[in-house]
């Protein structure tokens, strides 16, 4: 991994769809952005702001996401989320990740990533199968 920079950013975009609703994700009865939805839309950030810092082989897995879903988005409606880095310890990289409807800021929080080996990531959790 080449050295992460600090404050490097990068963002996400997704058009609500009827899939990604709480009431069809499980996550709730209502017609809104499903909150799982949110989150993986501020993982898929992160993993892009860390991407071009990893070398051949290796990827990023997210280790910790701690959020707040503040404001509802109806189907229909584009959300971006925003990661921005803001630590870097080893292999383990913190972000602050914000998500924003047409309307303003629906989510924010914290969120880190570990940079792993691809291959031996994969090989380990399958050898759970045995």
């Amino acid at each position: 991994m080449k050295s992460p920079i600090l404050h490097h950013t990068a963002t996400a975009l997704k058009k609500v769809g009827r899939s990604q609703l709480a009431v069809e994700v499980g996550s709730g009865s209502v017609a809104v952005f499903a909150t799982p939805m949110m989150i993986a839309l501020m993982e898929q950030a992160a993993s892009a702001c860390l991407a071009e810092f990893l070398d051949e082989g290796e990827t990023s897995v997210g280790t910790y996401i701690s959020t707040d879903h503040i404001s509802a988005t109806p189907e229909g409606m584009t959300v971006s989320a925003k990661a921005e880095i803001v630590k870097v310890d080893g292999k383990c990289v913190s972000f602050l990740v914000e998500a924003c409807d047409q309307a303003g800021v629906i989510g924010r929080g914290t969120h880190r990533r570990v940079v792993v080996a691809q291959e031996k990531f994969e090989q380990r959790a399958q050898e759970k199968l045995c």
